[in-house]
């Protein structure tokens, strides 16, 4: 007869005499790193003014919990739990090659930004309300005797495909510059997509370890722009002419490196540095011509009548002084890092810059990644 098979023993295993005597040091260690970490979020809360919550709250963000999402990011600036996220990040990207949840490496060195990659909820919706408010923008504009270009800036994982290897771009995403332009051309303003400008380039439009335009990219997509106003007839003032200068190559830090929490790791540890030469452009300085000249020097014929509003695309790799050399005349730079879609133009619009010395040109770069995500900010004319 067979004796029936005997289930295991569900009885607690007992500890060891090590474990016994390190858990009262492990409970303490744990207690006093939770300690720190809570006195240092409360310390950053009562410091100074932190916007835990933003000012236009709607229904999707509740439902989808973007409100604790922010709230949580921020509580984690403090300095234990920052410290403690960038031992992990470390950790993880020596261990496994783990980069995070914002940065994926495609071929070897070459890092992309998951936001180019992530499909958005309600996008359709979003798209077709963000594209209603620059239409609006320009008709506020317009009345005001003041031109608008939209220029969009494809995403680096569309321009340097090539470079993503494992990676995987939805297909859903290719239509996506193209139907928003066309609701935009459709009601008459005009818009310039940088695609086609950029991508004969290949992966030299982008830098390696940055979301960012190389200078390449940057250099050919200012004279596109330039080329969409010069369509429109308008001239930019005051005319001025411009040097560009080559200087020595040097590293230049990837942002999503320092995204990914590793930029505090050494050079070695790190992805493949950067080496960049970085072009100085300088206005040239000319003799004046008498004394008309010398009262408008601080006067508003001095000041520019072009202005750009958009993302740190562009701040970065030369972009505004590749414009202005291509327009031959200075260009009034509002454009805010981390602005995404309306940031810049929000702040410009209420700002005295704009008020008080409006333009007669507005240029709006926007980043491609940014047309589908929620639209929050009421950008208008006061």
């Amino acid at each position: 007869m067979t004796k029936p098979t005997q289930s295991p023993s569900t009885a607690p295993t007992l500890p060891s005499e090590l474990e016994l005597r390190v858990s009262p040091l492990a409970g303490v260690t744990f207690s006093l790193f939770i300690a720190a970490a809570f006195a240092s979020c409360a310390w950053l809360m009562i410091k100074g003014p932190i916007e835990f919550v933003p000012k236009v709250v709607t229904q999707d963000m509740l439902l989808h919990g973007d409100l604790t999402h922010r709230f949580a990011k921020t509580l984690s600036d403090a300095v234990i739990p920052k410290r403690a996220a960038d031992l992990e990040r470390g950790a993880s990207w020596l261990a496994f090659g783990d980069l995070g949840p914002r940065v994926r490496e495609g071929c070897a060195d070459w890092l992309f930004l998951t936001d180019e990659l992530r499909l958005n909820r309600n996008a359709p919706l979003n798209a077709r309300a963000k594209a209603q408010a620059v239409i609006d923008l320009q008709h506020s504009l317009a009345s005001r005797g003041i031109q608008l270009v939209v220029a969009v800036v494809p995403d680096k994982s569309r321009i340097a495909a090539a470079q993503l290897c494992s990676l995987t771009r939805p297909a859903s995403l290719a239509p996506r510059i193209g139907d928003w332009l066309t609701m935009l051309q459709g009601a008459g303003v005009p818009a310039v997509d940088l695609t086609p400008t950029l991508q004969p380039l290949g992966e030299s439009a982008y830098l390696r370890t940055d979301t960012h335009w190389s200078e390449t990219g940057a250099k050919a997509a200012a004279g596109r722009v330039a080329q969409a106003i010069s369509a429109l007839k308008f001239s930019a003032t005051p005319h001025k002419a411009f040097d560009l200068t080559a200087q020595a190559s040097a590293v230049r830090p990837g942002d999503l490196v320092r995204l990914a929490g590793i930029d505090w790791l050494p050079v070695s540890w790190q992805p493949k540095p950067e080496y960049v030469a970085a072009t100085q452009i300088k206005e040239r300085m000319e003799a004046t011509g008498g004394a008309d000249d010398l009262d408008d020097l601080f006067g508003d014929n001095n000041l520019p009548n072009t202005a750009l509003i958009g993302t740190s695309f562009s701040r970065n790799s030369n972009f505004v002084g590749f414009l202005e050399a291509a327009l031959r005349a200075p260009v009034g730079n509002f454009a805010k890092d981390g602005g995404e879609f309306s940031g810049a133009a929000k702040g410009y619009l209420e700002s005295p810059a704009f008020t008080q010395t409006p333009p007669k040109l507005v240029v709006w770069e926007i980043p491609e990644r940014d047309l589908q995500t929620p639209y929050a900010d009421d950008v208008r004319l006061r």
